[in-house]
């Protein structure tokens, strides 16, 4: 069996489907704890150190958007995700105001929710990127702390999703970085409009890089999967 990961706090009123979620959590290697109200999600949360929750919101005693506003006030960066049969826009909207990192509608396929877990909480260690990372890319020296991409003297400032999106094309410089990926760790959403925003960020990118004359530096799009960054003279 793998070695246990991360850490989750299931506050889900369906018995049945409280306990299907957290087998098949824990069969893909997470840590577990099922409680069938928000009132008790939240005294669990109290003892225990979570490193996400998976929220329903009509439950007793404590719904999942009270449940949420609680925790906040304790911990203010707890990430969170609502998994709810209320699929109203309204309630959707109110569940991104408050900060959740998704909202998935129920019936829902829960290879999708782990893809989206192991997205949310890699499995490295440093789940934040170094400030201080600094890349080659042909002639170019990339700060991602600085946030500048420098050729022959000449600096162009990125703008914080620029220099994100090119980062993680570093990081993965001749493989695939998947367009959700992408889109999760940057924009926390992975619909058809956050995908367009990020062709025109990668369409930036490209013009700066166009400027190294003494290396073909391409950033390809692999059709419905995503992009991979190349350098060759």
């Amino acid at each position: 069996m793998k070695d246990k990961k991360f850490n989750v706090l299931i506050a889900e009123d369906d018995t049945n489907f409280g306990m299907m979620l957290k087998i098949f959590l824990e069969m893909n290697s997470y840590q577990v704890e099922l409680c069938t109200d928000g009132e008790d999600a939240f005294e669990m949360f109290s003892k225990k150190k979570f490193d996400i929750g998976i929220f329903d919101i009509m439950m007793p005693l404590v719904d999942g958007f009270n449940l949420a506003e609680r925790i906040l006030k304790i911990n203010n960066d707890f990430p969170f995700i609502f998994l709810t049969a209320k699929a109203l826009k309204e309630d959707q909207v109110k569940g991104y105001n408050l900060g959740a990192l998704d909202y998935l509608i129920k019936p829902f396929d829960p290879e999708i929710l782990l893809l989206k877990l192991n997205i949310l909480l890699p499995r490295a260690k440093n789940t934040k990127p170094s400030s201080a990372a600094q890349f080659k890319i042909g002639n170019f020296n990339f700060d991602f702390g600085r946030r500048s991409l420098e050729l022959n003297g000449e600096v162009t400032n990125l703008s914080p999703k620029e220099a994100e999106l090119l980062r993680l094309l570093c990081e993965k410089k001749d493989q695939v970085l998947s367009h959700t990926e992408a889109m999760m760790k940057i924009w926390k959403n992975d619909d058809y409009f956050t995908k367009q925003s990020m062709n025109v960020y990668i369409s930036k990118l490209r013009k700066y890089l166009n400027k190294d004359e003494l290396h073909n530096i391409e950033i390809n799009n692999l059709h419905s999967t995503g992009f991979i960054l190349t350098v060759t003279r």
